[in-house]
């Protein structure tokens, strides 16, 4: 327990290309874990936190890293933290992609992390990505700071990225310092609490050099430290009331305060620098030391326990001596078995131990255990509450809960989002020696990653695979080909529809059936309806089931066969066989007869009940529609407008970012944005940029959904074929 207080589990997180691997890279080298900077593209080995190949040269982050590191600080006066002694801090770290198609890395970290650093561009500010990261980290509940990173950019401003903070994400955004020179004269920064100024020196700004802030800053440092302390203040009523009695609050006081609002969620610190250039990512480590949670102060993580009333709520303990409880989070396949990355979130977990699968009800031994740094490890023997680990060669699932105790098999940690993937299309291989390869290669990354999906048409027979982008797919295809040697061939992308009702619509329906002995008798009567957001329980859920029944009129064995049954018909509407979403439905009454009444004879009655309902409740035809944020010189602006438009695009509005770049969002259907890039870089000399993700469902338009019907009956009837 004495390392609990010293220990920080922080993701880093942010929109593409905001610089999070890079100021990973930087926290690596001022916490002497490398010993040489890599740049993120190109030279060299390539940034230590992208180790895969493909992660080198595209330049982006495609899975998340974990890597452990201890910082000693650097304020020559030997600093104390929040619920330290002077000693170093451990830190792991989690570095996420910033690609929408890899969401769900970013989900799965948060939902494992007790603080995270949300990093901006200083002269993007707020971009569509951040928007996303910032409602996941909402989502779990994780307390943050924000890095305006870049500030030797042209068109680079503080006040501008805590302003966005404010406006754009809701942020009750405060500046911490304020920087030394502007855009390529950046040299440092003053810090707000002690009126310092930090300047960076050394070949790769190693070495802190503290001084008095410079004269010409001073106004300005005493004018932003007084709206600091205004509103940092506020989260301590002893130091609220001694400020409004005109005495200034001391240093610690106000580092509690900081930290008080960081951990309510009700206060974002914004710190800066520039992580390429090697300026301000110590003061940053110093911020997440002193005001992000330690795993005994951070909220206490929920699970559930099934028992025979009903679900359960429980809170794990970060208690070395308490029984072990543990999640898988993230999973992948290696040369020497699967590595299982896992947070201990209570009890203590040993080399040798014999652990419980809460999923699969099954035992399993935890032959050894490693701590990451990045795709290196270290063998450790022991882990306890708090800590990040990875087991070597224990087969699971991501998501998985593991306890020691046999009397806790019914517990397990509280799921993640998983977003629905939007996108598929066919693949098949050259012959059978790569078929084998290839389907080794989709089992893997099906079992890593929740978003990927694998199916066979059960129509045509073919191989499909589903996910979240093109750039999704197109990186597992990429990964086939180079790491299986598989030689695929993929079709066309196509659209992942759905299907819903508009209205509410009654059902009767009897299932009767005799052919000599026992026959099958069943009736349901009930009303189907549209499932809206305010009844779902959770965010993904897209049916609902109501038992209703009074007095035994369809006896309690046979309502999961109903619901079963009910559901069954969700698989495939009735319009094109698409899947449906959104439907509640209520089972209000039925019959039943002593002898020929089964679960099967309910189940069918169900389903066909379910058709019969649906086919009265006006079923419409939906397309997912992107958020496609497009940053463009402004003299292309009309080009982008225009072609959005003509992609049936929902012009939501455009604004001007600091660098002078025009950002033009818009909400367009997927099936008008396949080869969009092609025409965007052809369309604007190469000088435009976007980002796209999922943002709803909306209905089809009348003509077009007339075409994806008849194209759809078309491609089932030659599948039949």
């Amino acid at each position: 327990m004495k390392h609990l207080p010293k220990t920080r589990n922080i993701g880093i997180s942010a929109h593409i290309d905001s610089g999070k691997t890079t100021l990973t890279e930087r926290i690596l080298f001022y916490c002497d874990m490398i010993h040489k900077i890599e740049d993120v593209r190109g030279g060299g080995d390539g940034a230590k936190m992208d180790h895969m190949e493909l992660e080198k040269e595209k330049g982006i982050t495609i899975t998340s890293a974990a890597t452990t590191v201890n910082w000693h600080g650097f304020d020559k006066k030997g600093i104390t933290y929040a619920e330290g002694d002077g000693q170093s801090i451990k830190v792991n770290i989690i570095d996420t992609p910033g690609h929408v198609d890899f969401t769900v890395e970013v989900e799965r970290s948060l939902r494992v992390l007790d603080g995270a650093v949300l990093v901006l561009c200083s002269v993007s500010g707020v971009q569509a990505q951040s928007i996303t990261v910032d409602r996941q980290m909402k989502r779990y509940k994780v307390p943050r700071l924000a890095f305006l990173n870049k500030m030797d950019r042209m068109g680079a401003g503080a006040e501008k990225g805590a302003t966005e903070l404010r406006e754009k994400l809701n942020h009750n955004a405060v500046l911490m310092q304020i920087p030394i020179g502007a855009e390529e004269n950046f040299a440092g920064v003053v810090d707000l609490v002690t009126k310092q100024a930090y300047y960076f020196d050394g070949d790769n700004g190693e070495n802190v050099r503290i001084e008095e802030c410079p004269a010409d800053l001073v106004d300005l440092m005493e004018e932003k430290r007084a709206e600091m302390i205004d509103n940092v203040a506020a989260f301590d009523d002893d130091v609220m009331e001694k400020y409004l009695e005109g005495e200034e609050p001391t240093e610690e006081e106000l580092h509690k305060c900081i930290r008080a609002g960081v951990n309510s969620l009700e206060l974002t610190p914004v710190f800066m620098g520039s992580a390429f250039k090697n300026k301000g990512v110590q003061p940053l480590l110093n911020a997440v030391a002193r005001y992000l949670p330690s795993p005994l102060t951070c909220a206490k993580p929920t699970g559930i326990e099934e028992t025979k009333e009903g679900e359960k709520k429980l809170t794990f303990e970060p208690d070395f001596a308490k029984p072990l409880v543990c999640m898988a989070f993230k999973i992948t396949d290696e040369q020497f078995g699967q590595l299982t990355y896992t947070r201990i979130y209570q009890g203590t977990l040993n080399k040798g131990d014999t652990i419980w699968n809460t999923r699969t009800k099954k035992k399993v031994r935890v032959g050894r255990m490693v701590r990451m740094n990045s795709n290196d490890r270290e063998n450790i023997d022991s882990a306890g509450a708090g800590d990040i680990i990875a087991m070597v060669g224990v087969d699971c699932a991501s998501g998985d809960t593991f306890v020691q105790d046999d009397n806790m098999l019914n517990v397990s940690c509280e799921g993640m989002h998983v977003p629905i993937p939007v996108i598929e299309l066919s693949i098949k291989a050259k012959d059978k020696d790569h078929q084998a390869r290839m389907s080794k290669g989709l089992a893997r990354f099906k079992k890593e990653d929740p978003t990927f999906h694998l199916f066979t048409d059960e129509e045509s027979g073919e191989t499909r695979i589903a996910g979240m982008g093109e750039l999704h797919l197109e990186i597992y295809v990429e990964r086939l080909k180079r790491e299986y040697k598989a030689d695929v061939e993929v079709g066309a992308p196509q659209v992942n529809y759905r299907e819903t009702i508009r209205q509410e619509a009654s059902f009767d329906y009897t299932h009767k059936k005799q052919t000599g002995g026992s026959g099958q008798f069943g009736q349901v009567v009930g009303v189907i309806r549209p499932l809206t957001a305010d009844k779902k329980e959770k965010e993904d859920q897209n049916f609902k089931f109501n038992n209703n029944i009074k007095g035994g009129s369809i006896p309690s064995e046979f309502i999961g066969a109903c619901e079963k049954g009910f559901e069954d018909i969700m698989e495939k509407g009735p319009l094109a066989a698409f899947p449906l979403i959104d439907v509640e439905v209520d089972l209000n009454d039925g019959k039943y007869h002593d002898v020929d009444s089964s679960d099967m004879a309910f189940r069918i009655a169900s389903r066909q009940a379910m058709r019969q309902g649906i086919s009265k409740a006006s079923a419409v035809l939906l397309e997912p529609y992107m958020k496609v944020s497009v940053e463009t010189p402004d003299e292309y602006q009309g080009f982008v407008i225009g072609d959005l438009s003509s992609r049936r695009g929902l012009i939501q509005g455009s604004e001007t970012n600091a660098g002078g770049e025009t950002i033009v969002n818009a909400l367009v259907p997927l099936a008008e944005m396949f080869g969009y890039s092609t025409d965007l870089r052809s369309g604007t000399a190469g000088k435009a940029t976007y980002s796209m993700e999922f943002a709803e469902y909306k209905d089809c338009p009348a003509n077009i959904q007339e075409e994806v019907i008849k194209a759809r009956k078309e491609k089932l009837a030659n599948d039949d074929d």
